[in-house]
This record gives structure tokens, C-alpha cells and sequence, in this order.
């Protein structure tokens, strides 16, 4: 297993990290997938289209107003007050999974693996391992 660090800016942020996740893999020979794997509570982590950085501030925005600060949560605690940060989080999940082939990450053309910060920013750690 390998450990990736990422550095956010904002409380909400995708970053695309595939090249940073297949540096931190190298050749994948004999493997049949990667797993990709975010271990925070208000972090997580998806696929999508990486080719126009537009798309990823959609997803910021749109799960902003999707899963808006101003509701009335129950799980407060003083002085962090990031009860939507868990819901966008489990929107998106603690993990993924790409096929390999032929050493490489399987991702389509237009995908990239996105780190999605909710409660940034922060220092934040992704974990990748070859699965065989």
C-alpha cells in the first residue's frame, strides 16, 4: 500500500489526483485492479471528467447547494460545525475501484480520480494499492 498526501485550499474541493495515484502505483504487472481509498469521515473520492477543470467546481457547487450548511443538523460540535460535510462525503464514498489493463489503470478517455475535500482546508491522506 501506498500513501498519498494531499493539501487542500478550500473547505469544498476536488482535486484531481490521477497522476499522483498512478506515480504512486508504477507498473501494475499481474495486477487486476487498483483501489483507491480516502480514510476520512469528511473527505472522499470519485470518477469523473478530468479534461475541463469546469466540471469539477460544478460538483463543488452543486453539492454545496445539494446539501446546504443552513439546515438544522443534530450532530453539532462546538467550534466545528460539519454536519454536511459527512453527507457530501458519503455522497461520493471512501473508495474506488479501476480496472487494469495491460499494466495501466483502465480509467476511459475523459476520466480522472478526484480527492473530494468537504471540510478543508486541510492536509489529508489517500491510500492506493495494486489488488491482484
Amino acid at each position: 500500500m501506498r500513501e498519498l498526501r494531499i493539501t487542500t485550499e478550500r473547505r469544498t474541493q476536488l482535486i484531481d489526483i490521477t497522476r499522483q495515484v498512478r506515480d504512486a502505483l508504477g507498473d501494475l504487472a499481474g495486477a487486476s485492479a487498483a483501489l483507491v481509498y480516502v480514510p476520512h469521515t469528511t473527505a472522499g473520492v470519485t470518477i469523473n471528467e478530468h479534461a475541463d477543470p469546469a466540471v469539477a467546481r460544478d460538483f463543488e457547487a452543486a453539492l454545496e447547494r445539494i446539501v446546504e450548511d443552513g439546515w438544522p443538523w443534530e450532530h453539532i460540535e462546538p467550534g466545528e460545525e460539519n454536519a454536511p460535510t459527512h453527507i457530501r462525503a458519503a455522497f461520493m464514498g471512501p473508495n474506488v475501484v479501476v480496472p487494469v489493463r495491460d499494466g495501466q489503470l483502465a480509467l476511459g478517455t475523459w476520466q480522472g480520480i478526484f480527492f473530494c475535500e468537504f471540510d478543508g482546508p486541510r492536509e489529508r491522506t489517500v491510500y492506493v494499492t495494486p489488488l491482484r
